[in-house]
């Protein structure tokens, strides 16, 4: 069911954000498409399995979850930049400033942020709820969240001693979890509901799945995951890899993602599809 649900998902967001996306001219339009399509569309799944669990109808639902997306691309474009993580491969594709140049990297970005903006202020609620689902989008994407994490992210990278656990987890709440929390919360803030439980699974979630991240870039494929692997040991930077070990990293992700399944116990049998994509987290191959 999880399988299919967010296969379903992936093909109704990326059809919404091709919609979006037609208006733009250009080598910025051709970047912007570029630098959105593939993925898993994990965070546009949470947005869509969180409003149907609060009765969201599915077109503002869809308009939330393009928007993360959009703002997950533009996060995407900009890391991959020489200034900061200087990759080549992104989803399988050379990344925006390999395919057409830094410039166009750098506005591409910025025009997949504004982008998120807009297709939340067009979702059709109530302009409280509106107002409440950009004003936490602001603040999860910028410099109190995601931002805020990659700047830790770059700083760590000449500190002059490496991070310790509680630093990374910090970090890492930031700069991969603000996203991963806001797709999660959307849902119950689209209808007034009490958020507390998504963020709590989302929080784990998140954890769980940069720890997945770490592991992958240790014992995964390039060909599968898309992008380069093993740059943060030859970087000499902490990871939660080498500070609890791979068999203690492994136990971590597990120990996270039975948390998360665990927040959702007071929405029964219909949080399933929630559950098995806590599971999916550290499971996935890409």
């Amino acid at each position: 069911m999880f399988d299919r649900r967010i296969a379903e998902v992936a093909v109704v967001v990326s059809a919404r954000l091709e919609t979006a996306l037609a208006p733009y001219p250009g080598d910025i339009g051709a970047a912007m498409r570029h630098a959105s399509q593939g993925g898993k569309r994990l965070r546009a799944f949470l947005v869509c399995e969180g409003a149907a669990l609060h009765g969201v109808e599915p077109a503002p639902a869809m308009d939330a979850a393009a928007a993360i997306e959009a703002m997950h691309a533009y996060s995407l474009v900009h890391d991959d930049l020489p200034a900061m993580d200087d990759d080549d491969l992104r989803r399988g594709q050379p990344t925006v400033h390999v395919k057409w140049d830094e410039a166009t990297a750098v506005l591409v970005g910025d025009a997949l942020q504004s982008l998120a903006f807009d297709l939340v202020a067009h979702a059709d609620l109530p302009p409280d709820r509106v107002v409440r689902l950009i004003a936490n989008l602001a603040r999860a994407s910028g410099g109190l969240g995601m931002v805020l994490g990659q700047a830790m992210d770059i700083a760590a990278e000449t500190a002059p001693t490496p991070l310790t656990l509680d630093q990374i987890t910090d970090l890492q709440a930031k700069k991969t979890g603000a996203l991963i929390e806001w797709s999660a919360v959307a849902g119950p803030m689209m209808v007034g509901a009490d958020a507390g439980p998504m963020a709590e699974y989302a929080r784990a979630l998140g954890l769980a799945f940069q720890i997945a991240d770490d592991i992958l870039d240790v014992e995964g494929d390039e060909t599968e995951t898309g992008k380069r692997l093993r740059k943060d040991e030859g970087a000499g930077k902490a990871t939660f890899v080498s500070l609890m070990g791979l068999d203690g990293a492994k136990q971590e992700a597990a120990r996270l993602v039975e948390t998360a399944c665990e927040a959702l116990a007071g929405y029964g049998d219909k949080a399933d599809n929630l559950r098995d994509a806590a599971r999916f987290v550290i499971s996935r191959q890409s």
